[in-house]
């Protein structure tokens, strides 16, 4: 029933027309992972790569995040990733308020079918669109969405940016999201 609801979410995304951000799609890319995994990455939107592939985090932040999961012991394939908007914005600009909106129902019906433990926050524009907070982002449990935990940290693109160290403060991240997780069984 997850794998099937999870496949309805895929396809709706991959025919929708709610925003101009299918304008310029080459794929959707709605998201990926196991029907069961208790940790949820939520992205910002697809980039370039993401676009073309229609795997979420498949570039140079993708990169990143495959070496700060390994530094937690977490492998892709245990998590499911995802981003707030399912298609690429132009010249990869962070998504507006109406293409979140217009996104919202596919990440909540995602959200309801995993029925993930932890929801990791990657960067800002994820923290503001399922916190609703406009503040900075405070790193760790940043409350409760739809009976999960939201765990806010750095998007892995910070790291290609001259701030390696960021890399190890993700991982870090990583871990004890993986332990929030593990102590709700």
């Amino acid at each position: 029933m997850k794998r099937d609801e999870l496949r309805a979410v895929a396809e709706e995304a991959a025919a929708c027309t709610k925003c101009d951000l299918c304008r310029g799609r080459t794929n959707a890319v709605p998201g990926e992972g196991p029907a069961n995994a208790r940790i949820m990455l939520l992205g910002e939107a697809p980039g370039r790569t993401e676009d073309s592939t229609g795997r979420p985090f498949a570039g140079q932040a993708g990169r990143m995040l495959d070496r700060a999961l390994s530094k937690a012991g977490l492998k892709r394939e245990d998590v499911f990733i995802t981003s707030v908007v399912k298609c690429r914005p132009p010249e990869n600009r962070e998504p507006d308020d109406d293409e979140i909106e217009a996104c919202k129902s596919f990440l909540e019906r995602q959200v309801d079918a995993l029925k993930p433990k932890v929801i990791v926050l990657l960067g800002r524009v994820a923290y503001l669109s399922l916190t609703g907070r406009k503040s900075s982002i405070q790193r760790g449990p940043a409350g409760p969405y739809r009976g999960a935990v939201l765990y806010a940290t750095c998007h892995p693109a910070v790291a290609l940016h001259g701030r390696p160290r960021w890399l190890d403060a993700l991982a870090v991240d990583l871990m004890s999201a993986a332990a929030i997780a593990e102590a709700s069984r």
